[in-house]
């Protein structure tokens, strides 16, 4: 097993898994954006009024959800854009699953909010970890 070990590590680093993290984070979170800015926001302006916050704060699915997600693919600002993308992860969670956040899928037998929270904490390991050396910031 140390030789497998040691023969993987000599191809692979933390820097090439810092890129396909923030890639990972930064594509799959991307199409959920460009989604709602063809389609709008309707539904989201909706639950943010229902849990008494202002509308307007629905806008920043935008920011977080289409200009964070470029700015990680990129590597630029990661800890930043992490934490804000880690915040609409936790507002998306608290507005579309508040209820549900202990729930199990009856289907898979996974928690009901696996896919935010996931996002949510990769978010969260970025910001610890950085962009690596294949990023404009080079950290």
């Amino acid at each position: 097993m140390k030789a497998i070990e040691k023969f993987l590590a000599s191809f692979l680093s933390e820097d090439i898994g810092k890129l396909l993290l923030r890639f990972m984070l930064g594509f799959l979170m991307l199409f959920h954006g460009l989604f709602k800015f063809q389609n709008g926001i309707e539904g989201i302006r909706r639950l943010v009024a229902n849990s008494g916050f202002p509308e307007f704060v629905a806008y920043g699915v935008y920011v977080g959800e289409i200009i964070v997600p470029i700015l990680l693919i990129l590597g630029l600002y990661t800890r930043i854009s992490s934490f804000i993308y880690a915040i609409t992860m936790f507002f998306a969670i608290y507005l579309a699953h508040s209820s549900s956040i202990f729930e199990l899928n009856s289907k898979t037998g996974g928690v009901v909010v696996e896919t935010p929270l996931l996002f949510l904490l990769g978010a969260v390991v970025l910001m610890f970890i950085g962009a690596g050396k294949y990023s404009v910031d080079k950290n």
